[in-house]
């Protein structure tokens, strides 16, 4: 397609008021990026799609005002100023003299080839850094007022349904619009269903402004760190959203890019920082809606000429049909004394099953007000009493419940040394009719030692348990019933060389669709 006049002339070095040697441009759906130099200049497409309006020059110049303040929350070193084009469309200045004729966000440049969209590979560490980064992002958003109409269940359900209609306007075929009719079909049915969920999630404060665009391509990784930018600045309807929303829509996109593994991973180390596992519910229904989105925007690219984009779409469709579908609840319990790789095999597990780990060490410590990596020494009489351990067991079994119920595999990593502790977890298992899993870890008590005390010395978990803590754990266990042995898998701490072999089983026995 060719480019308009005013952008084609911005691809000359002599447009800037600073050294270029050459121009690039990058073209979305929606702007024109201009790299110059040390510099890009972000133009925005005068383009009224319904839900963005950049028809008008005033229109383009608040939404560039807009996109500077609001970027600047995440990217504050990248997001600079907005500037006016000026000149004439043969000869346009940037920040020059005379009538504006445009108007761009100029920013920082960075490495364009940064964005985890074109990685080769993303790290389990690069993975972890978003999900702090996002969960410290929406911990510090103030949540929405009560008498906003942001959150409320009309509003959750009006931008998924207006997708449908959006990527009818552009002339599907017969076959995409036969998955259209089953996706809106279990979308208006979802969304109804969850009415109550959404004004839940209002009413505790979930609804918070957030970056609303949160997927690959709009991360970057540089200086080893995460590098989030690109929020919508458009329609504060898209971005004034439930932050469960804002994570599936990076969750689908890991799942589009064959990365299961790390989805699983970023959602449970964004729940661990947040507690906000009552939120699944509604999960299921915000991956459909985000996989949605990148249908809408590959539709709308077909429709500009771009070639690829329609098969694109087809794949995201197919994508949120898959979304759509319910997995396959189960119930694992770990068993093992304090250093026997409960923690570390159960992440291997869920990374591979696609399941939701509820850390006892953790949800003990939120319980009492702490985070993860807090010491709990200033607590008067300590957290780890006996009062504190029976609060502790009933929080994570009414946790696990509420996860069960909305359909997730979920993993309870504890030590249940007691029979009286994993007994209430197997009559819950049992009264939802869902498979139970034990996964034993046995240690020689040597290593177990080696284990605490270099944890202890290194810091860094969420576990205190030390060698005295151990010592009244070995004294401590229980043995299975026979109903247990029938639901258990033993794993040897000192013998990893085992472990995949037994990890695939597990998942083989009750994996859910990706």
């Amino acid at each position: 397609m060719s480019l308009p006049e005013l952008i084609a002339h911005l691809l000359d070095p002599c447009a800037y008021p600073h050294a270029v040697h050459e121009v690039r441009l990058i073209e979305t759906h929606i702007s024109w990026v201009l790299i110059a130099g040390d510099f890009a200049y972000k133009i925005k497409k005068p383009l009224n799609l319904g839900f963005l309006d950049f028809s008008s020059l005033d229109k383009r110049r608040h939404f560039c005002e807009e996109e500077v303040r609001l970027n600047r929350r995440l990217a504050p070193q990248i997001y600079l100023d907005t500037v006016a084009i000026t000149g004439s469309e043969s000869a346009p200045k940037i920040a020059g003299d005379g009538p504006v004729l445009d108007w761009a966000v100029r920013m920082r440049a960075f490495p364009a080839d940064s964005t985890l969209d074109q990685a080769h590979r993303i790290s389990a560490t690069q993975i972890d850094a978003i999900a702090d980064a996002v969960a410290r992002f929406h911990r510090d958003l103030p949540p929405a007022t009560r008498d906003s109409p942001f959150g409320e269940p009309a509003a959750a359900l009006q931008p998924a349904l207006e997708n449908f209609a959006q990527i009818r306007a552009l002339g599907p075929s017969p076959e995409m619009q036969t998955l259209l009719d089953h996706l809106e079909a279990w979308t208006r049915t979802e969304g109804h269903g969850l009415a109550a969920a959404f004004s839940e999630r209002k009413r505790l404060g979930f609804i918070r402004e957030c970056h609303g665009d949160l997927h690959l391509g709009n991360i970057a990784w540089v200086a080893d760190a995460p590098l989030i930018f690109d929020c919508i600045e458009f329609n504060p309807a898209l971005r004034w959203i439930d932050v469960l929303s804002e994570l599936a829509f990076l969750f689908m996109d890991l799942i589009h890019r064959e990365h299961a593994p790390l989805a699983w991973r970023l959602l449970n180390r964004y729940l661990e920082h947040t507690g906000d596992y009552a939120g699944l519910p509604v999960f299921r229904f915000y991956l459909v809606y985000r996989a949605m989105v990148r249908a809408k925007v590959a539709a709308i690219r077909a429709h500009q000429g771009e070639i690829g984009a329609a098969g694109e779409m087809g794949g995201y469709l197919r994508l949120a049909a898959t979304l759509s579908q319910g997995a396959q609840a189960k119930l694992l319990l770990m068993h093992g004394v304090s250093g026997s790789g409960k923690t570390w095999l159960s992440q291997q597990v869920l990374e591979q099953l696609g399941a939701v780990r509820l850390r006892s060490d953790v949800e003990r410590k939120r319980l009492f007000g702490l985070g993860a990596l807090e010491t709990s020494r200033h607590i008067e009489g300590g957290i780890y009493t006996e009062a504190a351990s029976v609060q502790t067991f009933q929080h994570l079994h009414d946790l696990a419940r509420g996860l069960l119920r909305a359909g997730y595999p979920v993993i309870v990593d504890a030590t249940f040394l007691k029979q009286a502790h994993r007994a209430p977890f197997a009559q819950l298992a049992a009264a939802m009719d869902v498979p139970l899993h034990i996964l034993a870890l046995q240690a020689d008590e040597a290593l177990l030692r080696q284990r605490l005390h270099a944890r202890s010395a290194g810091g860094g978990d969420a576990s205190e348990a030390g060698i005295a803590v151990l010592d009244m754990q070995l004294q401590a266990i229980d043995p299975f019933t026979e109903h247990e042995m029938a639901c258990l898998s033993r794993f040897q701490a000192d013998d990893l060389k085992h472990w995949p072999r037994s990890i695939e089983r597990l998942v083989r026995a009750g994996k859910q669709p990706h």
